[in-house]
């Protein structure tokens, strides 16, 4: 039986400050809240219950959200309503104001960019969700976060890029604005460095992302982009039936002959590179080669040098074919010394540079250095920690190029930055300053505070695509910090929508009458995650000691002999342990756990890359930082290291040990950004997969009834249909819903904002038919508490949908009235054009220049009068009974920066005419423009019958001989 822990939401309305509901409605509540019954009907005979369920199917796949579905509300209907829509080709479905995305794999094989999912048709669902957060930071200026959670392959990335396209869409000037272009080239690079086949996903992100959208006033200015890379082992040794990043193949795969030779990788393939062969070795050759030309271009547009990106890709494949083995003596012996030049080449030192720093180390014992020659183990774990750190590093140098857009009127001036804080995470020390403050002071403290928050967020809106749970086999300490990850987003979902309503409706003396059961995983993540005996903290201070896997297991297994959570694996497996996360049991291997945990690069192989012996600036670039750190001091190498992972100048304790491990400065990274959430108004995107094995157009029941289960869907509809999910104070609920009540009935003031409420509350029930409860089945209720007002999802849409109609009929007024006004101000020009007509009517129409395209003509009472017309033309010798003569044709056409006279030869894109005639030149047909036509846009065709008028969008320019 899975181990599981409740927590009880137990919320009832209390009689005096809750609206009376019809007694029907109120009935019907009671039976849709019962979660143990079935979901059938009570028809007497079998041909009724299939009449019944033909007769609720169409309904079914039109019900757009959970919280109105009809009967006794279990996991039974909110599958079946969700099957029925994914047969309907209707994957997104909300739950109040959260929304479930199901993916259907209709699209395998996207590429997951901007620029792959600017043909997919924007679903109004997911143009809700950005709607709501541009409407919510722009009136209260606070930072908006759109979160998506779910397991892999649940298609998160997908959502998150139509997210992304849709809030360029509505607050960044669209698809053609240059900051989208250079946005969707930069996601472009980042996925195939970032994204990797699994056996769950074949499009599987390995790096999360966050991503920052700067909103001021509605509008976009600068975005930022938040990278969190965890799978750094899959670059040195991808999983079995697995691959390594995509970019590898996509390389090989679309490299030149001649780049092939310059990179040192002429005659190697997928199966011969120890790096890439350890895993799947199949590949599409030609998607690959037209992904990698895509990349390409995209380095370019970002104004990276592509010839360096691909030098160090070049040498971390070549890496991994250097092996080392013992031989007698205390030196190692290589075995691939073509390998080991063809890397060193590459970086830009030479080979023997390159070989003694992966063979030798520095050690300072009590003072003293002392070098001393690594085993063949020692040596290729060396390795493998370079090919690491160069990947790693890499991607890190593309991120802060993307993130170095700079716009004009920026008050920042740039994005760039040298590390991945950003001054949102700065207003924590003001709240630390706040706690303990009483009166007048917290309040006004907690002002200050609140100032704060708004103006160093910047009002942004945040699209966070993090990992999704994942159960590969077998696990190691990156799925493990992926599925804390997980967790935590889990974590942070329950207290938004489950404990802040308990919590907020018990301070405030509201009782509701529904009950919300709901699993709580704090102790799944104190097992991890917490200070001393956690996991992650154990593994630390195994490191530390020098330990080995079977003794922090061994340890794990003592201080958590008690802990439900914490499982026993399968028999003979002495360095393995299993954890019951919110998803599913997991069983992690700990072989490699401590190596991939210390996470470090030794100071005798960086010093390899300073500019003394490194002629490639790029590569020192790489550990640019670690290089000022180790020359601060006269003596190197002098024993110490540094981190896989780049660390910013500040962070390194004066060319001390790394500040950090692995697992440390990934827990601080993802405290820093639940920071950064805690001060944002979260909007949820529950993403759910179809099926397991990425079949299109596939609906597993049990797969996605595990998904409803672990992501509690069922609870959360509970929720949403009867209890108080959303709160709002006095205040604000006011000046949002002010217009619903008569404005003679408001009092306006602070001391009198609960009347108010109230008046407007009345006037809504006044307006609310006593009908819409029972035809849309959800509770319109609210209540007053001490500082807030709560209300149900049912009774939140019907205020909102009762302002949008006040204000489109306000919209409609102001309209038509202005619209009234304006042409009885121009009628009598309209008259006396109108009359002018009439009498000219016998003769031909003047003829007039054509505007500019995209001008509109200038309104001749609006801008001057006629008297000011006939001295212009007086003063510049025109007449205005004839037109302007038109410029005279030019004798050339340009192409490129080339002027090309007359004739030309060109060749015809379309049949001309379309619908035929007498003289008809067909499509691919070559033919001679001898010049330019008096009609505008048409050149002169030779033909044998005489000379054509031919639109030039007709024809494309090719040179050819002319006659003679």
């Amino acid at each position: 039986m899975p181990l599981t822990t409740h927590t009880q939401i137990s919320l009832s309305l209390s009689p005096s400050h809750r609206r009376p509901l019809p007694t029907d409605a109120g009935s019907g509540k009671l039976s849709r809240l019962s979660t143990g019954g079935s979901s059938s009907g009570g028809g007497a005979g079998g041909g009724g219950g299939s009449s019944s369920a033909a007769a609720t199917a169409p309904s079914l796949r039109e019900l757009e959200d959970l919280t109105h579905l009809e009967g006794p509300l279990t996991e039974h209907a909110v599958l079946r309503c969700l099957h029925a829509r994914f047969q309907d080709c209707q994957f997104f479905t909300n739950v109040g104001s959260i929304l479930i995305s199901l993916n259907s794999y209709n699209d395998l094989g996207n590429p997951l960019t901007l620029t792959s999912t600017r043909a997919v048709a924007q679903a109004p669902q997911l143009q809700r969700v950005v709607n709501e957060a541009v409407r919510q930071q722009s009136e209260t200026g606070y930072p908006q976060a759109i979160i998506l959670s779910g397991s892999s392959g649940s298609g998160k990335t997908y959502a998150s890029m139509l997210l992304l396209r849709q809030l360029f869409d509505v607050a960044g000037g669209g698809p053609e604005t240059d900051a989208f272009k250079h946005l969707a080239a930069a996601f472009t690079v980042l996925r195939s460095l970032g994204s990797a086949r699994t056996t769950s996903n074949s499009e599987s992100s390995r790096i999360g992302h966050f991503i920052e959208v700067q909103v001021t006033d509605g509008a976009l200015y600068r975005t930022k982009i938040h990278c969190y890379f965890l799978d750094q082992t899959r670059v040195v040794r991808p999983l079995p039936r697995e691959k390594n990043y995509h970019i590898f193949y996509q390389m090989l795969a679309g490299l030149s002959p001649d780049e092939r030779v310059r990179l040192h990788l002429d005659g190697y393939s997928v199966s011969s590179l120890r790096y890439l062969h350890q895993g799947e070795v199949r590949q599409d050759v030609q998607e690959d080669a037209r992904r990698f030309q895509a990349w390409k271009a995209c380095l370019g547009v970002l104004g990276i040098p592509f010839l360096d990106v691909v030098r160090v890709l070049a040498s971390v494949l070549l890496l991994g074919n250097v092996t080392f083995v013992d031989r007698p003596g205390t030196e190692v012996e290589m075995q691939s010394p073509q390998e080991l030049q063809s890397v060193a080449a590459l970086l830009g030192f030479s080979p023997a540079a390159l070989q003694r720093g992966l063979t030798s180390r520095t050690h300072n014992v009590r003072g003293q250095l002392v070098r001393s020659l690594s085993d063949a183990n020692m040596a290729c774990m060396t390795r493998d920690s370079l090919a690491k750190a160069l990947y790693c590093r890499t991607v890190a140098t593309i991120v802060r190029r993307a993130n170095s857009l700079k716009r004009i009127g920026s008050a920042s001036g740039t994005l760039s930055s040298s590390d991945d804080s950003h001054v949102h995470f700065d207003a924590q020390s003001a709240h630390a300053s706040t706690v303990g403050t009483a009166g007048s002071r917290a309040s006004k403290s907690m002002s200050v505070l609140n100032s704060a928050v708004r103006h160093a967020t910047d009002g942004f809106i945040g699209i966070l695509d993090m990992f999704g749970f994942e159960d590969p086999k077998p696990s190691h300490l990156e799925h493990l910090c992926i599925n804390l990850c997980s967790e935590t987003m889990q974590h942070f979902y329950n207290t938004h929508i489950f404990k802040s309503s308990l919590e907020s409706c018990r301070e405030e003396g509201i009782v509701c009458e529904v009950g919300v059961e709901y699993v709580d995983n704090v102790p799944c993540i104190d097992l991890i995650s917490s200070l001393r005996t956690g996991l992650l903290s154990m593994l630390d201070i195994e490191c530390s000691v020098r330990g080995s896997p079977e003794s922090y297991v061994q340890k794990v297994r003592v201080a958590h002999k008690n802990n439900p959570r914490l499982l026993d694996p399968s028999p003979g497996q002495t360095a393995a342990f299993s954890v019951q996360h919110y998803a599913g049991r997991v069983a992690y291997t700990a072989a490699d756990f401590l190596d991939t945990n210390r996470d470090c690069v030794p100071d005798d192989l960086v010093s390899v890359f300073h500019k003394q012996n490194c002629s490639f600036g790029f590569a020192s670039h790489l550990f640019g930082s670690e290089l000022k750190a180790l020359y601060s001091q006269d003596t190197v190498p002098r024993g110490v290291s540094f981190r896989i992972s780049p660390t910013s100048h500040t962070e390194l304790q004066n060319g001390d040990e790394p500040v950090s491990t692995l697992t440390q400065d990934f827990h601080t990274r993802l405290d820093n950004l639940l920071r950064t959430l805690v001060h944002a108004k979260p909007h949820f995107v529950r993403c759910v997969k179809a099926n397991d094995s990425e079949q299109p157009l596939m609906f597993e029941r049990i797969t996605v009834m595990r998904q409803i289960r672990s992501l509690q869907l069922l609870e959360t509809v509970n929720l949403m249909a009867a209890g108080y999910p959303h709160r709002m104070r006095f205040k604000a609920f006011n000046s949002r819903y002010r217009l619903l009540a008569p404005s003679k009935l408001l009092r306006r003031t602070e001391d009198k904002a609960v009347d108010d409420c109230r008046t407007i509350l009345d006037s809504f029930s006044a307006t609310l038919l006593p009908s819409v409860e029972r035809q849309e089945n959800v509770s319109t209720g609210w209540a007053l508490g001490k500082r807030h007002i709560f209300l149900t999802e049912g009774a939140r849409q019907q205020l909102e949908r009762r302002r949008e109609q006040k204000r489109n009929a306000a919209a409609v007024l102001v309209q038509s009235t202005w619209r009234g006004w304006h042409v009885r101000r121009r009628w009598p020009q309209m008259r006396r054009n109108m009359e002018h007509r009439q009498r000219n009517k016998s003769g031909p129409p003047r003829p007039r220049p054509q505007p500019i395209a995209g001008t509109p003509p200038p309104d001749a009472l609006e801008r001057c009068d006629q008297r000011t017309i006939q001295q212009t033309c007086s003063l510049f010798g025109l007449d205005l009974e004839r037109p302007p003569p038109l410029p005279r044709a030019r004798s050339y056409t340009v192409a490129g920066n080339k002027k090309m006279g007359y004739p030309q030869g060109r060749i015809m894109k379309m049949t001309y005419p379309e619908g035929g005639g007498e003289v008809t030149l067909l499509k691919g047909e070559k033919v001679l423009v001898v010049g330019a036509a008096t009609r505008r846009g048409h050149l002169l065709v030779q033909h044998p019958s005489g000379t054509i008028a031919v639109p030039y969008q007709y024809m494309e320019l090719k040179p050819l001989p002319a006659p003679t």
